[in-house]
């Protein structure tokens, strides 16, 4: 049995053991049990799956891949930058569990979208709901795209499988365990991918440091030296000055966690309050910790391939950070820089077969709590919120059990259509930019809550808010542009700042003179 076949195998052994959890927690389950866990999760529960839904595949093979970069290219971060945004998401999840959390509480939603319809109009409701399933589609499945496609290259290229089978497979396996049980199962489900992903993660930090015999303060050490682990870019016209990166990340974790319903309904599917916010900030305090693990990991991870002969390319005798890895039977270097590093490491025969196993496994417990998690909330919030499965009365609910099934395999389709279009794109560079739109998407959604929670005026044009939340991305593109191609400063992550301030303008300026009594 070969490298491949062995690693293939403990793929499917992980997948049984998902199916066999799937079978237990989806036993006499309903819609409540698939949209909010019959509000029966266990805080602590809840909090440790959702570092894996937080992290997903890019962070664990992308973060650590940043590490080694020195200069300007299409790798955001260098060094440890990136820290600065995770702390900007501890901030984040301490305001989204004082203003956020209570709200949804006292209103007992099922959708966070429904907010919007109680305090504005149908029309604001339907409205959220969209840019939510159209952000979480296109966020969820460029995540899936990059880890399938290290999957492929590294792994089943070689068997001779193909790119949409490999897609294929792993959605339906997604499917298979979450269309019963929904958020009653992945509660369970991210807790364990999660474990997994941690373990890869230690493993692999335990494993190299023992190769390069290197204790903890000698290998942080050697990185100091090297600047790997520089913390803060101090430019101001940089996209990663770390006030705008701090900044950026409070209101990321505001927009994509607070507002976005695949996150809070893992949060609201919890019995009550108290717990919720113990869930929510047990999570981000782990969180600082696994982040600044998997930056420290990806320093080591560029020792340990220059102590195996890879370098840095050169020109004309000058180094090029932006261009690492092996060098061919040519001379030339096969750059494996960012997102290619640690697969290339862990399955090319670096690392022994036990930490490829352990690599692979994580890999796939960083995939699945991305997409299972997108999946069940894009049909929740669908069925809840367009279809207003939960207010009909005009059906059984053995009637509206099928309809979800329905709208969950559709989104299936839906999820493999849009990796089919990234794998036809084939440039990890388009990737970035897609995911950098779908981010645009949150900002009407942050105009939108923050006009509802900290102003009591109403808006009563038909279509003003459409007009406004579809005009205010397109305003913030336009002064991106202008500000990029005119000027040497450069917005990054502040973006979703900006489209959300926009947003929050244009509502006030179509707004009804008369208050509104109460929400």
């Amino acid at each position: 049995m070969n490298s491949g076949t062995t690693l293939l195998l403990f793929v499917f052994i992980y997948f049984v053991g998902l199916l066999v959890i799937s079978y237990f927690t989806s036993r006499n389950s309903d819609n409540q049990s698939f949209f909010i866990g019959n509000k029966k999760s266990k805080w602590w529960l809840v909090a440790f799956g959702m570092i894996g839904t937080s992290l997903s595949g890019v962070t664990f093979i992308s973060v650590p891949g940043t590490v080694g970069k020195m200069t300007g290219s299409e790798y955001i971060y260098g060094g440890f930058e990136y820290y600065m945004m995770v702390i900007g998401f501890f901030i984040g999840y301490f305001i989204v569990a004082a203003i956020l959390l209570p709200l949804y509480y006292k209103m007992n939603l099922t959708s966070i979208y429904t907010y919007l319809g109680r305090r504005f109009n149908v029309e604001a409701h339907k409205i959220g709901s969209i840019f939510f399933i159209i952000s979480r589609a296109i966020g969820a499945t460029a995540r899936l795209y990059l880890v399938v496609n290290v999957l492929q290259i590294f792994l089943l290229e070689g068997l001779g499988v193909p790119f949409w089978l490999t897609a294929l497979v792993l959605l339906l396996m997604v499917l298979l365990y979450t269309f019963e049980g929904g958020v009653k199962t992945i509660v369970i489900t991210d807790t364990l991918q999660t474990s997994f992903m941690i373990i890869s993660l230690v493993a692999c930090i335990v494993y190299i440091l023992s190769n390069l015999n290197l204790s903890f303060g000698e290998a942080y050490t050697i990185l100091e030296q090297k600047n790997y682990t520089h913390f803060i870019n101090f430019d101001p016209n940089s996209k990663t000055f770390f006030l705008k990166t701090i900044l950026g990340g409070i209101f990321i974790t505001i927009a994509m966690t607070g507002l976005d319903q695949e996150m809070m309904q893992k949060n609201i599917s919890v019995d009550n309050l108290k717990n919720s916010k113990k869930n929510m900030l047990t999570f981000a305090g782990t969180l600082l910790f696994v982040n600044l693990a998997f930056l420290f990991l990806g320093g080591l991870l560029y020792l340990f391939a220059i102590q195996n002969g890879a370098s840095y390319g050169q020109i004309n005798g000058e180094t090029i950070t932006n261009i690492f890895g092996f060098k061919d039977s040519a001379g030339e270097i096969k750059n494996i820089m960012g997102d290619d590093l640690f697969p290339a490491l862990s399955l090319q025969g670096h690392f022994p077969m036990i930490i490829s196993v352990i690599f692979i496994i994580g890999l796939i417990s960083a995939l699945f709590p991305s997409a299972d998690g997108a999946l069940t909330a894009v049909t929740s919030s669908y069925c809840v919120d367009l279809l207003n499965l939960n207010e009909d009365k005009n059906k059984t609910e053995k009637e509206k059990k099928y309809l979800r099934m329905k709208v969950h395999l559709t989104f299936t389709i839906i999820f493999f259509i849009l990796i089919m279009i990234f794998k036809a794109l084939n440039d990890k560079s388009i990737v970035y930019l897609i995911m950098e739109i779908a981010g645009y998407t949150y900002g009407p959604l942050l105009g939108l809550f923050a006009f509802g929670i900290f102003t009591k005026f109403q808006i009563s044009k038909k279509y003003s808010i459409l007009t406004v939340t579809i005009l205010a991305p397109i305003v913030t593109y336009l002064i991106n542009y202008l500000v990029t191609t005119y000027t040497d400063y450069r917005i990054g992550v502040e973006l979703i700042v900006l489209n959300g301030l926009l947003t929050f303008i244009g509502l006030w300026l179509v707004r009804h003179k008369s208050y509104l009594k109460l929400v």
